[in-house]
């Protein structure tokens, strides 16, 4: 007799659905063998890795659950404050604060625990991504483990039975080394205590990598590809004990990834131009600075005193810049945005408490790198040209992997070209497990991965623009029934 199901979810930070091949990465070219390959899918604008995993485990785009970016600046404070979510203990202390609130919307943990089931998580990212994938989790006594970070792990006795059986946490590498000792030590963790000792309903297995490579290496670099290869045999591993037990266990495999990534080719100074327009940027909020300008690849402008005269004359000195790509403020009715030349940011799903004043993309094309990569951007970093880079609205960064297999995936070998996203994982774990989906949730069940014959199902789509001057913006979505996907934006001369 079958065991209740149970759900794995394998996630690769930042790897592009187009480096999935027999030769690089023959174990998830195996699970595509066995399952149904999503291969419409998408993460959530900003497409960055701490809004794009929130929006897994709540199922609700950065609208509904408040982590709008990477980093964001807090207005809800006196003063106001930048606040960086990769630190896992200012997360837990924002979390308090504000009486549980951290998310706008619950979280997958948090539904499991109210039905009686549980979520463990074992992660190398972030600290502070690896608290987001379940910030609950100390409190509901359910696994969390980092694979390098101690103050993001709990429970303690569970970290320091399995440090006893595998040796201790291994330290993170230095950024411009793969990371190869952590995806291996979480993998172990996973395989010999977490499913034999603690079998959780629904684990999150995410290695963090090749996202940090590929940022400081490049997307099709040797040094990326051979990490992609690495985690592709950790993942083996884990396809072996599906293959010969946890199948049979009703385990359903999952494999993600929260974003994809394109090519820095031309480097800015986003406040070297608002200061030559004659604004006063800065980096966080402070005595003098009129505008700050969140450090990132997506455009995050929040202005200290917010009027629309002032709004329309940062829209337009971005808007004159070669760099600047499509542009989003606060809703003036269904499409366009309160700034002439910007557009809603309800329609990138944008429009939050924590959101920017401005919310902008850097200019992207379809040019091609040096590895033969499609993607390519401007950028704001101290880094070199040719490295990977992420956040904005290109197809590529947009893009994510998605594969489905498992007893309730009756499609062997199967692809699906209808539109999906990252917010559709928790709704269709939730149903498989017979859990009721919450009205928080913006994504759907995927159904069509679900059945034998899926319905014929026709998205729809939709195109919006705003202009100023010569410059033009267009905004691509699709639809399928009520949930909502961001195909893309780009900019027209």
């Amino acid at each position: 007799m079958l065991e209740s199901p149970r759900i794995l979810v394998v996630s690769f930070d930042g790897l592009r659905p187009d480096l999935i091949s027999r030769e690089l990465t023959p174990n998830l070219w195996r699970l595509k063998a066995a399952g149904l390959t999503l291969a419409n899918h998408r993460t959530v604008y900003p497409s960055e890795t701490r809004s794009a995993f929130p929006s897994f485990v709540t199922g609700a785009t950065p609208d509904r659950h408040g982590m709008v970016g990477n980093k964001y600046v807090d207005r809800t404070t006196l003063p106001p404050r930048y606040i960086d979510t990769s630190d896992a203990v200012l997360l837990r202390e924002l979390d308090v604060a504000s009486g549980g609130l951290l998310f706008s919307a619950p979280s997958l943990g948090e539904l499991l625990a109210k039905s009686g089931r549980s979520l463990g998580v074992l992660s190398t990212n972030t600290p502070g991504t690896t608290r987001l994938f379940h910030h609950k989790a100390e409190d509901l006594g359910h696994v969390r483990l980092s694979g390098h970070f101690r103050e993001a792990c709990t429970p303690s006795e569970v970290l320091a039975d399995i440090e006893a059986q595998l040796g201790p946490l291994p330290p993170a590498p230095p950024k411009i080394e793969p990371d190869r000792a952590g995806q291996d030590w979480i993998t172990s963790a996973f395989l010999d205590y977490v499913w034999p000792r603690c079998r959780p309903d629904v684990t999150i297995l995410s290695f963090g990598e090749p996202d940090v490579t590929s940022h400081f290496h490049g997307t099709g670099a040797d040094q990326t590809r051979s990490i992609i290869a690495f985690c592709d045999r950790q993942f083996g591993r884990v396809l072996d004990w599906w293959d010969e037990e946890g199948r049979a266990a009703g385990v359903q495999l999952f494999a993600l990834s929260d974003h994809g990534h394109i090519t820095g080719h031309t480097r800015i100074s986003v406040a070297g131009s608002l200061r030559a327009a004659g604004f006063s940027p800065g980096t966080a909020p402070g005595p003098g600075v009129d505008v700050v300008v969140v450090p990132g690849q997506v455009g995050a402008l929040y202005l200290d005193e917010m009027d629309e005269a002032t709004l329309a004359r940062l829209v337009a000195s971005l808007t004159a810049e070669p760099w600047c790509g499509p542009i989003f403020t606060r809703a003036r009715d269904e499409v366009n945005g309160i700034a002439p030349g910007s557009l809603s940011k309800r329609l990138v799903f944008a429009d939050h408490i924590r959101a920017p004043d401005v919310a902008f993309s850097f200019r992207t094309d379809d040019s091609v790198d040096a590895f033969g990569l499609e993607g390519g951007t401007f950028y704001d970093n101290d880094r070199r040209t040719g490295l990977g880079l992420h956040g904005g609205l290109h197809p590529k960064e947009l893009a994510a992997v998605g594969i489905l297999a498992g007893t309730a995936v009756p499609c062997s070998g199967a692809s699906s070209s209808l539109p999906s996203g990252i917010c559709d994982i928790a709704p269709t774990i939730l149903h498989l497990l017979g859990v009721s989906v919450t009205p928080t949730m913006s994504g759907r069940v995927l159904h069509e991965a679900l059945a034998l014959a899926p319905n014929l199902i026709y998205p729809r789509e939709e195109v919006f623009e705003a202009r100023l001057g010569d410059y033009r913006q267009i905004l691509r979505r699709e639809h399928v029934g009520g949930a909502s996907y961001i195909a893309g934006g780009w900019i027209e001369c």
